[in-house]
């Protein structure tokens, strides 16, 4: 009597969505066997650490009639009574991947008048997918049954530190306005990060930066700086803080004092408005050259010596 046999379903059992790929293992194949390859999914047959096929199209197949008649050194296999082919089948996770990332402790940039540097931190996201299946099994899959995001991730974060460094110091920018070069910043980081993990098999497709952070003092420092350069007149800006002041309760006192802030306030707002007539009436008063009527050159009086126009 032969030993009975049991057919084995190939294919990626508990599929998770965070894991790069997974090796199906732990049985031989036998006869009858069926691979199952969903959406989003390759499938690899692996003879003794080598590549046998690669199978990319989703469905439901008879490994004997289906599959092996395209593997590469296995296409002559017959299954016997007794017997089934060893064999690895490798599943890859061919989605591209969307991993967030952010500086773990505050990155030290070299600042003028900074002596410790200027402690920056930074947040945003990278997205990498499988692209080369021999690097992978070879630096990876070869030696690991499954591999997680959470991998890369720990692997792109241990030197992303030093990158930021590199690229944010590059060409002397501005400290205290680096959002305005994030792209570029995020572009040279894109590519090194791509060198470093494509030989493993892998490929950044997209690195941003979504934020830089300062500390607080050096924040509320811009952001008044900033204020200032909009309104563009030290007076104005003391004028628009002492208004916030009364609105927001800082300015505090009693009546008197908020009522003292608001008329010196208006007595400035008042004086602006008057040397702004005063400069309009001044502009206005201005006696033009030629008579606008019949273009006579003007003299000294206030009437067109040659036609009477009021000038």
């Amino acid at each position: 009597m032969f030993k009975k046999q049991f057919a084995s379903v190939v294919e990626w059992r508990e599929f998770r969505d965070d894991m790069i790929f997974w090796k199906w293992n732990s049985n031989e194949i036998k006869k009858g066997s069926k691979l199952i390859i969903r959406p989003g999914q390759d499938a690899i047959f692996l003879h003794n650490g080598k590549i046998e096929g690669i199978f990319e199209d989703e469905g439901e197949y008879d490994i004997e009639s289906q599959i092996i008649p395209f593997l590469s050194t296995l296409k002559g296999f017959k299954f016997g009574f007794a017997t089934g082919m060893r064999a690895e089948v490798l599943f890859i996770n061919t989605k591209e991947f969307i991993v967030k990332w952010g500086t773990q402790n505050a990155i030290n940039i070299p600042t003028m008048g900074l002596p410790g540097g200027m402690p920056i931190r930074a947040n945003g996201t990278f997205n990498f997918k499988v692209n080369d299946y021999i690097r992978l099994i070879d630096k990876i899959a070869g030696v690991k049954n499954s591999y997680l995001v959470e991998d890369v991730k720990l692997r792109i974060t241990s030197i992303l530190d030093q990158l930021l460094m590199k690229w944010i110091v590059k060409e002397g920018r501005d400290m205290f306005n680096l959002q305005a070069n994030s792209f570029e910043i995020a572009k040279g980081i894109r590519e090194d990060l791509d060198m470093e993990i494509i030989d493993s098999g892998m490929t950044i497709t997209g690195f941003n930066i979504i934020s830089f952070s300062y500390p607080e003092e050096i924040q509320n420092m811009i952001n008044k700086t900033a204020s200032h350069s909009m309104v563009g007149d030290l007076g104005k800006f003391q004028q628009i803080s002492m208004v916030e002041g009364i609105s927001s309760g800082k300015v505090k006192g009693g009546g008197a004092a908020s009522d003292m802030a608001g008329m010196m306030m208006g007595m400035n707002v008042a004086k602006e408005m008057i040397k702004n007539m005063d400069g309009q009436n001044s502009q206005s008063s201005t006696k033009p050259n030629f008579c606008p009527n019949c273009g006579q050159k003007t003299g000294e009086g206030n009437f067109c010596s040659n036609c009477g126009q009021k000038l």
